[in-house]
Formats: structure tokens, sequence, C-alpha cells
């Protein structure tokens, strides 16, 4: 298959492209596109021969959910049941970077149901133009770090997905926060930008469940299960200000190291925004061993180990 890429302007996407894009939608193919968060790889989502070849174009487990994306909260109301918590949080963080886990009214989910409204104007456009839900995981294959440049997804998906739409960098960097409201409790499934503390803001008390052990469960969303973000060569964390001394041991033992300093960025959401993109520089570079840092896990720097921690997990 040979990959289509277009480049457009994140802000004013060409109509052109995303009428194309919109195409390749409705006619149950694969497109790639920037959100605010990282790069998704869409497909109709009721189109289960559509979505099927997403988990195939990933190598996805096939028990791993996809996010169902809308620009109408009617439209998603459709397919999952709204409390009013649920309200409560679309209205504070939506159009924006939060998932909902909800009790599903679909028979393609028959229990619950991973629901988001994007804020980028990409992803808008190409929901706008196929007027089509669109499920979509991150476009890269399954394990790898998450996308955040188009690029990325083409070292993964080129001449697999009929399309990638280049909208440039993705400015959050980490997938979307993904809070479960399907069992009467508020549970933190997946930390972002969206953090534990804005969300308390708005509904009190959200509980930070074991996430480890929310691995032996049937997964209510990505993120939850599997090994993820993970480049290939291993991670070793360390305490902040230990990489550089780390590192040293290391590379006297002969090994070629990647050294993540994230102590040196000025504030927390830069070193989110660069994180994958650093592990897949580490990738190219072809090092055999990374040494990152721990950060504090306040504010976005729980999203941030939590990514560190799955990508260090060689399992």
């Amino acid at each position: 298959m040979k990959t289509i890429h277009a480049r457009v302007d994140a802000k004013n996407p060409d109509v052109a492209i995303m009428r194309q894009a919109a195409k390749i939608i409705k006619n149950g193919g694969l497109v790639a596109f920037p959100t605010e968060t990282v790069y998704g790889l869409g497909a109709d989502a009721q189109n289960a021969e559509a979505v099927a070849k997403v988990y195939k174009a990933k190598g996805r487990p096939s028990d791993n959910p996809l996010i169902w994306h809308s620009n109408s909260v009617q439209d998603l109301r459709d397919v999952a049941e709204f409390s009013k918590t649920a309200c409560k949080l679309a209205d504070a963080f939506w159009p924006g970077a939060l998932t909902l886990v909800l009790p599903s009214k679909t028979p393609v989910y028959p229990k619950t149901i991973a629901v988001r409204v994007s804020s980028h104007p990409v992803l808008q456009a190409l929901i706008a133009e196929s007027k089509c839900i669109i499920a979509a995981p991150s476009a890269n294959t399954s394990g790898r770090p998450s996308p955040t440049k188009a690029s990325h997804v083409s070292e993964d998906l080129n001449g697999i997905i009929e399309m990638i739409i280049d909208g440039g960098f993705s400015h959050k960097g980490l997938e979307s926060t993904v809070v479960d409201l399907s069992i009467g409790t508020i549970r933190l499934l997946r930390p972002g930008a969206v953090t534990l503390e804005m969300l308390r803001d708005i509904v009190g008390e959200v509980d930070l469940p074991n996430l480890k052990e929310l691995e032996n469960d049937t997964p209510l969303s990505p993120g939850m299960k599997y090994r993820h973000y993970a480049p290939h060569a291993p991670i070793i964390l360390v305490e902040e200000g230990q990489a550089q001394t780390t590192a040293k041991i290391y590379k006297e033992k002969g090994e070629t190291v990647g050294i993540l300093e994230t102590s040196k960025y000025k504030n927390l959401d830069l070193a989110a925004k660069d994180l994958f993109d650093r592990l897949r520089q580490f990738d190219e570079q072809d090092v055999s061993i990374i040494v990152a840092e721990k950060v504090s896990e306040e504010g976005i720097g729980l999203a941030i180990m939590n990514r560190l921690n799955k990508a260090a997990a060689r399992v």
C-alpha cells in the first residue's frame, strides 16, 4: 500500500485534504492525524471491518479497547450513559485531553466505552467532514513510544495505512487522561495533562487505584494492561540529578548510554512534550541502555512517571 502524506496547518487545515481524509474514513480506511495529546490512528468507529484494520495495523491485542472521538457530546450520549459527574467533567475539560469511561449503550462495547471530545482542529475537521464518530488509539506499533509528530507515525505505519496527516508536533505529548465513571466511583486509570489535582478541583475525591493490580482485569481503556511506550533499549530509572553519574558507570562497562535528564527542563510540561520524541531518538542512536531521571508525582509529573514506569517494565 502507498501511504498518502499530507502536510496541513494545524490551526487551519486545508479543506481539500480533510475531505480526502474523510473519504478514506467513510470508505473503511485508516488515517493518522495529530491531536493535542499524541497522533491518533482513526477509523469509522461503527464500521467493524475498519476497526479491525486498526488492530491489525498496530499489532494491538483485540481486548485493548479504543477511544471513540466526536465533536458532539450528544453523539457520545447516544453511545454512552452520562451521569451528573460525567457531565461536570465534560463541561470542565471538553474539548480537551480527557477521556471518560462510561457505561455503554452500544453493542460494539457491551459494558463500558471510552469517549472523548478533542480540541485539535485537524481531528475536529476530520470528524466534521466524515460525519463519523472516529475510533482512534495512538498511531504507532503497539508497545512502542507514542507518536508526537508525523515522522514517528511514518516510522511505524508507512505502507500499512492509507494516509498520514502531518500537523506538526503534538503540543501536550502524552495521551489523554482517562477517568473511569462506570462503577459509581471516580477512578483515574491513566494520568495525563488533565491532572489529578485539576480533576479533584471539579468533582472532589478521585481514586488513584493500584494500576498494577488492574492489569489482571479486562482493560477499560488504553494504557492499562500491556507493555507500553517502550524504546528498544532497557530503561534504568534513577533519582533526580543522578543521571550523569549512573550513565558513567554503564559507559565504563562498555554500554552506549542515552540520558534523559528531566531536571534540566524549565518545567515538566516541556518534559512531557519531549518524552516520546526523546525515546524514539534513542532508538535512532541505537543506544544499548537508557538512564532516565524520575520526577515528582505531582501535576503532570504523575503522568510522566506513569509512562516511564510502563516503558521501563520489560514484560
